[in-house]
């Protein structure tokens, strides 16, 4: 019998150590596949499984098998031909198979129309579902298919679901809306009926969906959101972190096209309105919302309110480096208009050496902006140091905005110049060829007419003289290398190369300009494009200044040779161009250049006086393009950070004069509320209870004992406890004469019973004339 019951249990001991195997293999099954993803994007033969995977019976199969196919797709393989399988799992009741159902519907629906409208009923069933999740996931599929012909089944659908009891279906709704206009956009009056449903949805959860959707479909009727204007500003630190973003872009636009102007500090109730609304927002955890914030108040509120976006722009500095690349073209715009706003901050705006790069050239142009008499001195500094940076465009941003300073902050110009003649001699090519063009800049504005004389009252020294700084550079030829900064010095050197004093070189001409000619000519083969124009107009000057220089004319000549016959066609046209307006002069023979048909062809032979205006004359400066572009550009555009004008971005419209009638924004819920009723016996009015909040409960001392009314609300901890001591004192006292009491009634029980028996007869006799009927 033994033996027997050992075998029995050695059996069952064995087929539950293979149960617990069974059970152990497939938990471990399910934890390799949940925590190791990557598996499904590893080249393997099993996709040839897929398909016999999808028609299994088992959730796990199809699960699995469902994961292949995404992984598949994020790869970018074409999987379209899994889809009639795929769609038979449509109404799978497993929520995780559904959703990747849904994904690969969303991709491959618009190659496959006719297979995916056999997925159409499903979908509709679902939208009746007890769920929310899966009424929402439905109408979010619905939707997405791309086939025009179901337009009508997803209009009704939304429809359905924008009077869902879940706000998350709501939402979704919300967001189907943009997808069924651009499927069909003939169901516009419906869907515009359907965005005027939502705007009255009280929940916070959709309304932000709710701006995204009139954003795409109705932008310019904004005439709907009169009776909701002041509901969403209530609401709006209530709505999503991204609704917001959109909620404010609305009730921005509203603002500006239906509310007046604010004049100094003369501002409407609805824009104030506004303005406290999205105050709070300041403090969001979200920088996106801080900058949406910031574009209200910087373009709906008065200059009052402008400091407070400060701080707020200050703190996101240091939150990430994409953040910063952002909020630092933002305090630009703003602080071009306002610069009093950050000059106290301009610290915060050093560059540091793990910047990027844009990061770092709109930090210069931020400096720039706020540099003024108590600050230029530091953020000088700060741009000498730039140029030492290892890379270039920050280097030449950083040179550039030194001669800015230069030319708006005449205290610092004598060292500015300074700094750009030092710069000169360094070995950096970028360096060099930035210093010459912006001595060429400042230069060209000291000399020209129409600059002021602030700049040539700090640079007359005989050193820092612009004559002087052009010669410098002139010395310098042979060591700018920079094909831009050689064509500024030429053009520098052929500019202001006139002289009326004695010297030993060509009478009227500076002595180094014949010799700056020289050494450009003798390279003149292998320079580039733009310095050949420059090389043959400065030839072309001297010509003009001295035509009886002997020397002068056989180098000109040689220049305008080898410019005759150059491969680029500009400089053969510049060539042919300055020898047309030398012909007046007589110096073809002299030139070498002369053309045996110029006496048979007509036309207009000029002088040297008008020559010499034709080529001295009327020069100015180069405008900045790329700082116009950023004036114009719009405070939250897309091109404020990529500096290049963008197509998708959209300008405010501007402020109205007189806005629309406020009255229109009047509703039910701004009414005053009514007077509280009056009680009819007697004047004082009834409390009044506030409207869905019970009344509070108070408990009154009754009697005639005024301590409870007289008591202090508020005591110290001292008298707190004196408080405690002396009414315990008080018990123990009564409890002692209780103590007596009962002692006496124990001592003489007889006399207490006969003292309860008169009581009693006292009582009964009491009730007896109060019975009677003429008692009184």
């Amino acid at each position: 019998m033994s033996a027997v019951y050992l075998n029995t249990l050695s059996e069952n001991a064995s087929r539950l150590g293979m149960r617990i195997q069974e059970s152990l293999a497939e938990h471990s099954r399910d934890l390799t596949i949940k925590t190791s993803s990557s598996l499904y994007l590893e080249p393997d033969d099993k996709g040839k499984n897929i398909r016999k995977q999808l028609d299994s019976s088992s959730d796990r199969e199809k699960l699995d098998a469902m994961k292949r196919l995404v992984a598949l797709i994020s790869k970018g393989r074409n999987v379209s031909e899994y889809f009639a399988q795929v769609v038979k799992n449509v109404a799978s009741q497993n929520l995780e198979i559904r959703k990747l159902v849904y994904i690969y519907l969303l991709r491959y629906a618009e190659q496959e129309p006719d297979l995916a409208l056999l997925s159409i009923n499903t979908f509709q069933k679902d939208l009746t579902d007890s769920n929310p999740l899966i009424r929402a996931m439905a109408l979010r599929v619905l939707s997405g298919i791309k086939v025009p012909m179901i337009g009508s089944i997803v209009v009704l659908a939304i429809k359905k679901c924008a009077a869902d009891m879940s706000p998350y279906v709501r939402k979704a709704a919300a967001l189907a809306i943009p997808k069924c206009y651009e499927l069909d956009a003939s169901h516009l009056p419906a869907l515009i009926g359907i965005i005027a449903t939502l705007l009255r949805d009280r929940s916070p959860l959709s309304i932000g969906s709710v701006a995204v959707a009139f954003e795409a479909v109705c932008p310019t009727r904004l005439d709907m959101l009169h009776q909701q204007y002041r509901r969403l500003c209530r609401i709006l630190v209530d709505v999503d972190e991204w609704g917001q973003i959109d909620l404010l872009n609305l009730l921005l636009r509203y603002a500006r096209t239906m509310l007046p102007r604010p004049v100094q500090e003369e501002i409407d109730s609805d824009v104030k309105f506004l303005l406290t609304s999205a105050e709070p927002l300041f403090q969001s955890r979200n920088p996106a919302v801080v900058l949406a914030v910031t574009r209200v108040f910087y373009y709906a509120g008065p200059s009052s309110y402008h400091p407070r976006m400060v701080q707020p722009l200050l703190r996101l500095l240091h939150t990430s480096k994409e953040v910063e690349r952002v909020v630092v073209a933002y305090v630009l715009a703003v602080s071009r208009s306002a610069p009093n706003l950050f000059s106290p901050f301009y610290p915060q705006f050093l560059l540091r050496t793990d910047d990027l790069r844009h990061v770092k050239q709109d930090k210069i142009k931020v400096l720039l902006v706020l540099a003024n008499f108590d600050t230029h001195q530091a953020i000088l500094r700060e741009f000498i140091d730039c140029a030492d940076d290892p890379d270039d465009e920050v280097v030449s941003d950083a040179i550039r905005a030194i001669g800015k300073c230069a030319h708006s902050i005449p205290d610092c110009t004598q060292q500015c110049l300074t700094a750009l003649i030092t710069m000169i001699k360094n070995q950096r090519d970028a360096v060099v060829s930035s210093a010459v063009m912006v001595l060429k800049y400042l230069v060209q504005s000291q000399l020209s007419a129409s600059s002021s004389s602030s700049f040539a009252a700090v640079a007359a020294t005989p050193q820092q003289s612009p004559l002087t700084i052009i010669s410098h550079l002139a010395r310098r030829i042979d060591d700018i290398r920079h094909a831009q900064a050689r064509a500024c010095v030429l053009w520098l050197v052929g500019q202001y190369s006139a002289s009326n004093e004695p010297s030993s070189g060509p009478p009227g001409v500076v002595e180094w300009a014949p010799d700056v000619l020289r050494k450009s000519a003798k390279g003149f083969a292998s320079e580039p494009s733009m310095v050949k124009l420059q090389i043959i107009t400065l030839a072309a000057k001297l010509l003009v200044l001295c035509p009886s220089d002997r020397t002068l004319c056989l180098i000109s000549g040689y220049v305008f040779s080898l410019a005759k016959y150059d491969l680029n066609y500009d400089v053969r046209d510049r060539a042919r161009m300055l020898l047309g307006l030398l012909s007046g002069l007589g110096l073809s023979e002299a030139v070498g250049t002369k053309d045996p048909d110029q006496d048979s062809r007509g036309g207009v032979i000029l002088r040297r006086e008008q020559v010499r205006l034709v080529l001295f004359e009327g020069k100015i400066g180069v405008v900045d393009a790329e700082e116009e572009l950023d004036l114009n550009v719009a405070l939250g555009s897309l091109g404020m950070i990529t500096r290049k004008p963008m197509h998708g971005d959209s300008s405010l419209p501007d402020w109205l004069e007189r806005g629309v009638e406020s009255s229109l924004r009047d509703t039910e819920d701004d009414a005053p509320a009514p007077p509280p009723p009056m009680n009819f016996s007697s004047s004082a009015p009834l409390p009044q209870r506030s409207k869905g909040l019970a009344s509070p409960v108070v408990l009154t001392p009754s009697g005639g004992s005024p301590t409870g009314a007289s008591k202090p609300q508020w005591t110290d901890l001292d008298k707190f406890y004196d408080d405690e001591d002396d009414e315990e004192e008080d018990d123990s006292e009564s409890e002692e004469e209780a103590e007596q009491v009962e002692q006496v009634e124990a001592e003489n029980p007889a006399e207490s019973e006969e003292g309860s028996e008169d009581d009693e007869d006292s009582d009964s006799s009491d009730e007896d004339d109060s019975s009677h009927p003429g008692h009184r």
